[in-house]
C-alpha cells in the first residue's frame, strides 16, 4: 500500500475516532474547558496527528492511549459532580474582583489579570465605570460577569410595578419554503390558513426563506430575496386590553404606596377600588374615562 494512501485512511479513521470520542465528552469540552479539560484536549490532538502521519507498525497503540485519555477525562467529570473539594482544585474557584464600587487588586494579581484587561472586560459588558459595578466576578472559565449597582441597572417594567403579559416563544412555522407541521399545530394554525396568510402577503410557499409567528400572533416572512414581509394578524383586542387593566391597576398600587400622606393614598384607594369594580361589571363599560384622571385633590 503506497504510504500516501496509507496517511489518508489513518487521517479519515482519526477524523472518526476524534468524532466519536468528543461525542463521549459532551458538550462541555467544547465550551467550558477547566484546566484538566485544557490538558485533555491538547494532549487527544497531539495523539490524532500521532495516528494519522506515524507509519510504523505500532499506530494503533495511539488509539488505545485516546480511549484511555477519554476514559480519565470522562471519570473526571463524574468524580467532580459528587464532590465539591475535588471540583474546587479541577475547576478551580470563582474569584470577587469589584464588590461595590471596590477594586481587589490582589485578587487581580491572583488570576494574572491586568487593569486594562480588566477594563476591556467591563466595556463589552458596556460598564465603563468600576464604581457603578457592585459585583464583579471572574468565573472558573475565565469569563467576567458583572453586576451593576441598583440605580445603574437598566429600567424593567418589575421595577414600576407594572404586570406584564407572559411572553410566548416565537414559532418557527416555515425553513427553506418547507412548512414545519409539528410547529404549525404548535402555533394554533392549520396548514389552509397558512396559506391564506401567505396568499395575503401575495407570497407563494417555496418563495419563503423564514416564516414565523412571535407571542402576539403577528407573522412574519423572510422570502428569498431577503424582503421581510409582515402579516397584520395583530394581537387580540381583549389581550389588549387585559394587559392595559393589569398595568394601569399596578400603577394606581404604587402611586399609593409612594403617597407622601394619607390624604393621597386614599385619593389612590378610592380609585383603585373604583376602577376594580367597573372593570369586573360585564355589563357595563370595562373601564369609565374619569378612573383615568386623578381627583384634583391628589398629587403623586
Amino acid at each position: 500500500m503506497p504510504s500516501w494512501f496509507e496517511i489518508v485512511l489513518r487521517t479519515l479513521a482519526a477524523i472518526l475516532i476524534l468524532f466519536v470520542l468528543t461525542k463521549i465528552l459532551g458538550k462541555r469540552q467544547i465550551s467550558q474547558l477547566s484546566l484538566f479539560e485544557y490538558i485533555t484536549g491538547i494532549s487527544i490532538g497531539n495523539i490524532a496527528a500521532y495516528i494519522s502521519l506515524d507509519l510504523d507498525n505500532l499506530w494503533y497503540l495511539g488509539v488505545v492511549s485516546l480511549c484511555v485519555w477519554v476514559s480519565v477525562s470522562v471519570a473526571m467529570e463524574f468524580l467532580t459532580m459528587k464532590s465539591k473539594r475535588l471540583r474546587d482544585v479541577v475547576d478551580g474557584k470563582a474569584s470577587v474582583l469589584i464588590q461595590n464600587g471596590k477594586l481587589f487588586k490582589k485578587q487581580l494579581f491572583k488570576e494574572r489579570l491586568t487593569v486594562d484587561e480588566l477594563l476591556e472586560q467591563l466595556r463589552k459588558k458596556d460598564v465603563f465605570r468600576v464604581a457603578d459595578v457592585e459585583f464583579a466576578v471572574m468565573e472558573p472559565s475565565g469569563e467576567i460577569n458583572v453586576l451593576l449597582k441598583k440605580e445603574y441597572q437598566p429600567l424593567t417594567p418589575d421595577m414600576l410595578g407594572w404586570k406584564m403579559m407572559k411572553e410566548r416563544e416565537t414559532i418557527t412555522v416555515i425553513i427553506d419554503g418547507h412548512v414545519e407541521q409539528s410547529a404549525l399545530d404548535k402555533s394554533g394554525l392549520d396548514y389552509g390558513q397558512l396559506l391564506k396568510e401567505l396568499e395575503r402577503s401575495k407570497l407563494r410557499l417555496e418563495e419563503v426563506f423564514l416564516g414565523q409567528i412571535d407571542g402576539t400572533g403577528q407573522m412574519t416572512f423572510q422570502t428569498i430575496a431577503e424582503h421581510r414581509h409582515e402579516e397584520s394578524q395583530q394581537p387580540k383586542p381583549r389581550q389588549r386590553i387585559a394587559m392595559l387593566k393589569e398595568q394601569f391597576e399596578a400603577e394606581l398600587l404604587r402611586l399609593e404606596a409612594l403617597a407622601r400622606n394619607e390624604s393621597d393614598r386614599m385619593v389612590y384607594r378610592t380609585e383603585l377600588e373604583r376602577f376594580q369594580i367597573e372593570a369586573s361589571d360585564k355589563n357595563g363599560p370595562i373601564m369609565k374615562r374619569e378612573a383615568l384622571i386623578p381627583p384634583s385633590g391628589g398629587n403623586v
